[in-house]
């Protein structure tokens, strides 16, 4: 395909899933919250939205923001995301942030994707997701969903696992206005169809799209 063949593709698709996923919500129940969502997601790396999701209920009521989780104690931190797996360095990584947060930008998630990447375990996903759904700049969430499905649909070589590859082509077929509802949509769309294993091609709702 040509890239603009490519471009009128990916617009069928993503059309496609705003009729299946209307509302484009993020896994992560993180309430309108900055902090919340910076911690979330470097909580997420290798592990489910779900059981992140679960864990944070913990974590936020003992530290509700920036302030108290930066004093808190190495030790009770870890022991609190213990489940979610590298469970010492996210610990590290969310408290050195969250000091970051709050002494350094008064509590304001920067809209920077420069300064971002400064704080500690935030790569371009995690910057990416912050921009996203916090401000709603073009951003692409290159996770192991976008990458998979966007290489099913012959956007770039099938099997690519390059995040930063993926950011970069998608951000170039996609409209910016379209990006980040649509790296949420593709999220929802993989866990119920396009799965990693065994996906649901006869029963998916966009696979005359997928095979045109």
């Amino acid at each position: 395909m040509t890239k603009q063949e490519k471009k009128i593709k990916i617009a069928k698709v993503v059309e496609k899933l705003k009729e299946l996923y209307p509302e484009a919500l993020c896994s992560l129940e993180y309430e309108n919250s900055g902090y919340k969502l910076l911690v979330m997601g470097r909580l997420s790396a290798q592990c489910t939205d779900e059981r992140v999701n679960i864990v944070c209920k913990e974590l936020f009521k003992k530290y509700p923001d920036a302030k108290s989780l930066a004093n808190g104690e190495l030790v009770d931190i870890e022991n609190i995301i213990k489940s979610c797996g590298l469970y010492k360095m996210k610990a590290k990584n969310i408290k050195d942030s969250a000091r970051r947060l709050h002494y350094d930008y008064n509590d304001i998630i920067p809209k920077d994707m420069d300064k971002l990447l400064e704080f500690e375990g935030v790569g371009r996903k995690i910057a990416n997701l912050l921009l996203g759904d916090l401000y709603h700049m073009p951003a692409i969430v290159a996770d192991t969903h976008c990458m998979r499905i966007c290489g099913r649909l012959g956007m770039y070589k099938e099997g690519e696992k390059n995040p930063l590859k993926t950011e970069k082509i998608m951000s170039e077929l996609i409209k910016p206005e379209e990006q980040s509802d649509f790296c949420h949509r593709i999220v929802l769309f993989g866990r119920e169809y396009c799965k990693a294993q065994s996906p649901r091609c006869d029963e998916c709702p966009i696979r005359d799209i997928c095979k045109g």
